[in-house]
């Protein structure tokens, strides 16, 4: 009877023993954290009033680049036939016809090549520095918007840091009202969601310096177009000149 007492206690401490076991693994499993994943909306969210700044320069900066690339565009688009035109008119002693047709072109290069062709009776020097300041004022047109796409360039790094920073201060005073009962979770949250400003304006500021630049190159180019075709004009101007006085 003592045997069968034994053997039924090692039986029941056997099970209990399992039970505990299992317990102990459903506790631990119920203890596990659950990994939250990071979504760049509510990052945005937590950046605090700087993260609305940098989403209205973005949104400034995009309708800069978009409205620049296609008045450049625009610009760019060279009419093979604009020259030859103005050459057989003002050789056939019709500049009216010219600046007609250059005025319905409506595009920068025609529209100094219209100055030009009224100014045509000038002096060689003198007809050249008309062309070469409504060429500037041409390209000064085109450069409408780039300067505040340059500071959204430098000022997007800014205020990220900016943000940062006061989220920093935000995150130690925190701590330090906290006393001995510091929560490293609460101070390492509020570092994270203070370095999103940073994040956002540089990602905010390298497009638009990317963006810049791209801008600044096209408008040089465009420059180089309507030089090429002022000596050209100039060389139209200077022909017939010399065609009529040998005659």
């Amino acid at each position: 009877m003592i045997f069968l007492t034994g053997a039924a206690a090692e039986a029941v401490s056997a099970e209990v023993t399992g039970a505990e076991v299992i317990g102990a693994e459903v506790i631990t499993q119920v203890a596990e954290p659950v990994q939250e994943t990071l979504n760049i909306l509510d990052l945005a969210v937590k950046g605090g009033w700087i993260m609305i700044v940098l989403a209205i320069l973005s949104i400034l900066g995009i309708y800069i680049f978009v409205e620049r690339f296609m008045t450049l565009r625009k610009a760019m688009q060279k009419n093979p036939y604009l020259l030859d035109r103005i050459n057989d008119n003002l050789r056939d002693n019709d500049p009216k016809s010219a600046m007609n047709y250059c005025e319905r072109m409506n595009t920068p290069m025609s529209r100094i090549l219209v100055k030009g062709v009224k100014d045509s009776n000038l002096d060689l020097p003198s007809l050249r520095q008309v062309l070469e300041n409504n060429a500037a004022l041409e390209i000064a047109a085109l450069e409408k918007g780039l300067p505040i796409l340059s500071t959204i360039a430098a000022v997007a790094p800014m205020l990220g840091f900016l943000g940062t920073v006061t989220g920093m201060v935000q995150a130690f005073w925190q701590m330090s009202n906290a006393g001995n009962n510091i929560d490293v979770s609460l101070l390492s949250g509020g570092i994270y969601e203070a370095m999103v400003t940073t994040v956002g304006g540089l990602i905010v500021g390298i497009i638009a310096i990317f963006a810049y630049n791209y801008l600044v190159a096209r408008v040089d180019k465009a420059q180089n177009l309507m030089e090429a075709d002022i000596i050209s004009f100039l060389e139209i101007v200077s022909d017939i000149r010399n065609g009529n006085s040998q005659e």
